[in-house]
């Protein structure tokens, strides 16, 4: 069970959607932080379902509770503990189904991995819900860069076939990150993202579901964080984001875009303004060799369609060994990715601290 990440801040996670909580466990904390709470607890919000026509109707506060590591308005230094107790479950609704395996989700390879053990209520450990831990241990790495003028913001650059232009990846400006994490639906584009909701709301009309893009940049990460192979920057990010539950993709920069071009093209060609160096493009997405080169940090994530649609489909009862059809019935998201953009920001702080952390020593954090 792979439920510990990182090499100087890890991060290990906790809990089943429909059991008594969830939680997460920080190590690697300098004792003297002060945190905002009340800013964590915006960053909660911004992932906690129950709150729009485009969401599951589940409704968890997401209330997190500090057991260790915390006193005195500060970090201890000791491993930071919080929870966060589950109040609204159904789990009548999976018992049913409970041998039957949903397709999409991770009940015939979890069934399989644990000998049938596994806690089947709304997808147990598998499920989105898990990441809400993930967000408490981001918006702590989040503040922390936010003190050395590091900040990370994402926009929803398409669901399904409605896409809108992304960030201005040379000049994108924190201010505009900011915005974006006051947003319900955070788009760029006010029309598009109407075009998206209605996108959403047919599919959920339909019984279905659907996909899409989030586009996240980082700026004012410093030049040289990162190291070659094993520990780049795109192996750190792509493992902490492919944990997330639905994420199909990953791609920094132009991509798999960057292979219709020629090198004359792709090359991000330098030059100095105001004694620092920069580059005119950004195709690599500011990173060349695994190390950031001082430029916004720009990837995308690929999010798949929610696996639990009204439609029938065709499945099989694992313990009867035989073939069936089945409608999933329950609480669930039309569309992830709303919810997702809070997560996936988080995923990227943490990846990002860790890796901080390795190149300045603990001490960086204050």
């Amino acid at each position: 069970m792979s439920g510990i990440w990182g090499n100087n801040i890890k991060v290990s996670i906790f809990g089943e959607s429909h059991g008594k909580g969830i939680g997460v466990v920080i190590d690697g904390l300098k004792g003297g932080i002060t945190l905002n709470l009340e800013e964590i607890n915006r960053e909660m919000q911004r992932r906690a379902p129950g709150k729009s026509k485009l969401t599951t109707s589940r409704k968890e506060k997401d209330q997190f509770e500090i057991l260790s590591g915390y006193f005195n308005d500060q970090t201890t230094g000791t491993p930071l503990c919080a929870v966060i107790y589950n109040t609204n479950q159904r789990s009548k609704d999976y018992e049913k189904t409970k041998s039957m395996m949903r397709p999409g989700h991770a009940d015939y390879t979890g069934y399989v991995k644990y000998f049938g053990a596994n806690d089947y209520r709304g997808g147990g450990h598998f499920s989105g819900r898990i990441t809400a831990p993930l967000v408490f241990a981001g918006a702590v790495a989040k503040q922390i860069l936010e003190k050395k003028n590091i900040w990370i913001g994402s926009h929803i650059k398409s669901i399904g076939t409605i896409e809108e232009d992304g960030f201005d990846d040379v000049n994108v400006k924190e201010k505009v990150l900011k915005e974006l994490t006051y947003k319900e639906f955070p788009v760029i584009d006010h029309e598009k993202g109407n075009i998206m909701k209605e996108t959403i709301l047919k599919a959920k009309a339909e019984l279905d579901s659907v996909g899409g893009i989030i586009e996240t940049a980082i700026v004012n990460l410093p030049v040289g964080v990162g190291s070659p192979f094993f520990d780049s920057i795109e192996s750190k990010l792509s493992h902490m984001l492919f944990s997330i539950p639905g994420v199909k993709g990953v791609e920094f920069g132009e991509g798999f875009s960057i292979t219709k071009m020629k090198g004359s093209e792709a090359n991000d060609e330098y030059f100095i303004e105001d004694g620092e160096i920069k580059t005119f493009t950004n195709n690599n997405g500011g990173i060349l060799g695994g190390i950031s080169n001082g430029m916004p940090i720009i990837f995308k994530v690929a999010l798949k369609p929610t696996p639990s649609i009204g439609k029938m489909q065709r499945s099989v009862h694992i313990e009867k060994r035989e073939n069936i059809n089945m409608e999933i019935e329950g609480r669930h998201d039309p569309c992830i990715v709303p919810r997702a953009v809070p997560v996936v920001e988080a995923a990227a702080a943490i990846a990002l601290l860790d890796l901080l952390v390795e190149k300045e020593g603990i001490g960086w954090m204050i």
